[in-house]
Formats: C-alpha cells, sequence, structure tokens
C-alpha cells in the first residue's frame, strides 16, 4: 500500500479532530513543523468543539493525577506515622508532646498548615520547643514565632519576656493587636499577662501530617 504523505496525514488527522500531541504520536516530526503545516487547515465547528472538549479532559485528567498523587503521599507519610508508634509510645517526652500538640497545634485535616502551637503558658512552649529539635529535628533557623497581644498592654516587655526566654531575636517575631472592647472585662493585661505566643516552622507540612499520623497512632494504641 503507497504510505501517504506525513503532511497529508496530518491534515487527515486534523480534520478527524485530533489534537497536536495526539497526533505526534503517529506522526515522528516537531511540533513546530506540524504547526505550519496545518496552519491554513481550517476547521468545522464541531471539529473545534471536539478539540477543545479533549483539551478540557487532558486538563482534568492531570489535574485528578495530581490529586491522586498528593492524597498517596499524605497516606504514605501517616502510615509511616502510625506504625512508629509502637516504639515511640513508651518514651514519656514523646507521647507528652503528641499529647500537648493535639491539644494546641493546628491540625493537619482542617487544611494543608504547617506546625503552629499556640499558648499564653511559656514552660509549654519550652518544653514544645525541646520537643520539635529532639523528635522532628527541627532548626532553629525554621522557627518564627507570632505574639498576639492586647493593644493596651506593655509590648515592649511582652516581647521581651518571650525572646529572652526562648532565645529568638525581635526579627523572627511578628506581633498582632487585639483591639479594645470597653464592654469586655479583661482579666490578664495585668503585671503577668505577656499575651498569647504561637510557634510555627516553616516549610513543616509534611511534618504536620507526620505528627496527624503519631495522634491517630497513639488513639488507636490507647
Amino acid at each position: 500500500m503507497h504510505e501517504i504523505p506525513l503532511k497529508q496525514k496530518a491534515i487527515q488527522l486534523r480534520k478527524q479532530g485530533l489534537t497536536y500531541s495526539e497526533m505526534l504520536r503517529d506522526i515522528p516530526v516537531a511540533k513546530s513543523t506540524l504547526s505550519l503545516w496545518l496552519q491554513d487547515v481550517g476547521l468545522a465547528k464541531k471539529q473545534k468543539q471536539l478539540i477543545t472538549e479533549k483539551r478540557i479532559a487532558g486538563r482534568l485528567r492531570a489535574i485528578e493525577s495530581i490529586r491522586r498523587n498528593k492524597i498517596k503521599r499524605i497516606k504514605d507519610i501517616k502510615d509511616l506515622a502510625r506504625n512508629e508508634v509502637s516504639s515511640l509510645i513508651q518514651d514519656p517526652f514523646w507521647l507528652a508532646g503528641v499529647i500537648l500538640y493535639w491539644g494546641e497545634g493546628s491540625k493537619e485535616h482542617a487544611k494543608a498548615c504547617p506546625i503552629k502551637f499556640t499558648n499564653m503558658d511559656l514552660s509549654m512552649h519550652t518544653l514544645f520547643l525541646r520537643w520539635l529539635r529532639k523528635y522532628l529535628s527541627v532548626a532553629d533557623e525554621d522557627l518564627i514565632f507570632e505574639l498576639f497581644i492586647h493593644e493596651r498592654a506593655d509590648i515592649e516587655r511582652a516581647q521581651r519576656y518571650w525572646m529572652q526566654n526562648l532565645g529568638f531575636s525581635k526579627n523572627k517575631l511578628r506581633t498582632y493587636f487585639k483591639k479594645h472592647n470597653p464592654k469586655t472585662k479583661r482579666k490578664r493585661i495585668g503585671e503577668n499577662y505577656y499575651g498569647v505566643l504561637a510557634t510555627i516552622v516553616r516549610g513543616s507540612i509534611p511534618l504536620n501530617r507526620k505528627i496527624a499520623g503519631w495522634v491517630e497512632g497513639v488513639i488507636k494504641y490507647l
């Protein structure tokens, strides 16, 4: 059978509603060559619609593939973490940190978020930082802090309190103010009031999912 020239074959396939990607599977030329061959090829409305539908379907398949891969990565992280619980749970410090974060940390299941531990108690933050360094190998350069404090409090005093006791510099601290509400009777804006601090680990979404796996494993184990 006489071979159809590549250009003629490309034109025929295009008129059948094939996309460039589909044609390149059978026509071994550069995409720029294919585009040059087909620049004057007119398409009927139905053919244009078919090509558009294929492109949309291709994008949707790509999106779905990304979604499935993400779900698998999350499942793998959490499965591995759950499997570690049986050997780690005998360590009281590890267990205390998991339970502490379970109560005061940002939950992985709500949305993709980094590790964020929020509390107004210095000793809890001190313990949590030690826990992060020991069990998740978190480096100091990945830590940032957020202070939420009433606007009428002694802001600089509170900032010094947290920085000196936890050992970080002011460039690592972001401060947010709570507006004064005269209708609210506040009992914690006096001498021992230092606001509420959040300890955050940058780029720690996978680690937060690992902690979520540990929490699930502890629940199942207990």
